[in-house]
């Protein structure tokens, strides 16, 4: 669902170098991208990526809804719940936030991301279960919780990260069924450290 989500917005990012394809067939034959197609691609690159993170916070954040669900025995609404305009400013800012503490993250030698993958790693639990809460309001408490809990959170990830990939043993297919797995400690974290909601 989330590789679906994207391909608007992989559509939308070669959409420059089609249309100087179309219109100068010889532009790409001396192996370099027209300066404009260049130009309009590195333009399109933000635009790209803030929609794959918005959609993937937004799907992932589901994720963790329908296993609350689950717990309750609750009747599960779908995948799309926070694609509603009410959730969807939120993710975007969301995700600005996620993108620029990347930057950082590999700025300071890449090093900065393990630290990072943590508190980056809890957003999506934030978003789903706190609907009143801002997205500066998130960032902060996923740094509290993460910051608290830091080797537990980082280990569980890398363990279930690791369980996830096994998959690819099964020629592949078998990501389809083990991916989410890795998605599923912080649930837990959460529910252990903060608690949910009776109602959503």
């Amino acid at each position: 669902m989330t590789f679906a989500s994207m391909l608007p917005f992989y559509v939308l990012f070669y959409v420059p170098m089609l249309t100087f394809g179309i219109a100068d067939p010889e532009a790409f034959q001396n192996d370099e991208m027209p300066p404009m197609a260049a130009l309009l691609t590195l333009l399109c690159m933000p635009i790209f990526l803030l929609g794959v993170m918005v959609c993937s916070l937004c799907l992932n954040a589901a994720f963790l809804r329908i296993c609350w669900l689950k717990d309750l025995n609750r009747p599960v609404d779908g995948y799309f719940f926070y694609f509603k305009k009410e959730y969807l400013i939120k993710a975007l800012l969301l995700s600005l936030i996620i993108f620029g503490l990347s930057i950082l993250g590999f700025l300071a030698c890449g090093l900065g991301m393990f630290y990072l993958v943590v508190h980056l790693s809890l957003f999506p639990v934030f978003f789903a279960f706190n609907k009143e809460l801002s997205a500066m309001d998130i960032t902060k408490a996923s740094f509290a919780l993460g910051n608290k809990n830091w080797g537990v959170i980082f280990g569980a990830l890398l363990l279930t990260g690791i369980i996830g990939q096994l998959g690819v043993l099964l020629c592949f297919v078998g990501v389809f069924f083990t991916a989410m797995i890795s998605r599923v400690p912080v649930y837990f974290v959460y529910k252990e450290a903060v608690g949910f909601p009776p109602q959503l």
